[in-house]
């Protein structure tokens, strides 16, 4: 995997400790599970992520959000959902509003993955519609950014990531940002089996914060949760959540196992 140099557009700011930042683990389920498998991931995960150290979240399908509330009441873990709809209601078959997911007790939304922007046609400015949506439904959104193949290969990663982050949280206050969290997921790493080194992540996680910084000051950036998704399991997670600037994982495949996916929360608590 080529990792051509690039340029930084902001200078390198060297920042505290993770310590500050409460560390988020967060199983993205995509397409996967009937509500009885639902119920019984969830059982099996309660007793596993009992004693976490960071906040843990799954993030399921539509259909699953119901189960996955009743199942986690008076646990540690939170529900999240996958998308949500910029519109608080209309004309949109098939779209799923912020309102509604908050009504039947949801907390976290994925927002901007690879997958809805390749599949979908969502953008950069649909997904900065559907963040702010989200806000004011009182959500806290995970948006996704990160670079193709062979943009990480032509050396403008930074400036394909430096534009995500302008674009996605356009309009979005400094208070606002505080209930957000930035996952970022090189796209050549997502579902491949390929990940990108511990120092691959934290260099980018890093560089997110500096854009940060440049947009809301070293305050602001130095509190936001940068998480790293892209094929993170149960084998390198202890690795990649050493790193100062990886706040915690959104996870694939990873989480739809109980036990790794525990080992990746342990990882997470001990980082």
């Amino acid at each position: 995997m080529s990792s051509a140099p690039s340029v930084m557009l902001f200078e390198r700011i060297d920042f505290m400790k993770k310590d500050i930042r409460r560390a988020v683990i967060a199983g993205n389920w995509k397409m996967n599970k009937t509500r009885p498998e639902a119920e019984t991931l969830i059982t099996d995960l309660k007793p596993l992520a009992e004693n976490a150290g960071c906040e843990v979240v799954i993030c399921v399908p539509f259909t699953n959000l119901e189960t996955a509330v009743r199942l986690t009441a008076g646990t540690n873990i939170k529900v999240g959902a996958q998308n949500c709809h910029f519109a608080k209601s209309g004309a949109y078959t098939g779209e799923i509003s912020a309102d509604m997911l908050k009504e039947v007790g949801v907390e976290y939304v994925v927002l901007g993955h690879s997958e809805r922007r390749q599949y979908f046609g969502e953008t950069d400015e649909t997904v900065n519609k559907r963040t702010k949506a989200a806000l004011e439904a009182g959500l806290k959104p995970i948006v996704c950014v990160g670079e193709l193949l062979w943009e990480r290969e032509s050396g403008i990663t930074e400036e394909v990531i430096s534009r995500q982050i302008k674009l996605d949280f356009a309009g979005i206050s400094a208070d606002e940002l505080m209930n957000c969290i930035i996952a970022y997921e090189p796209v050549w790493a997502i579902g491949t089996g390929k990940t990108a080194t511990a120092d691959q992540a934290e260099e980018v996680c890093a560089f997110i914060r500096n854009v940060l910084a440049g947009l809301y000051g070293t305050d602001v950036a130095e509190k936001i949760t940068i998480q790293y998704g892209g094929s993170m399991n149960a084998g390198n997670a202890a690795e990649l959540l050493s790193k100062t600037n990886v706040d915690g994982g959104l996870i694939g495949g990873a989480s739809l196992k109980a036990p790794d996916f525990a080992t990746i929360i342990n990882a997470a608590t001990n980082g």
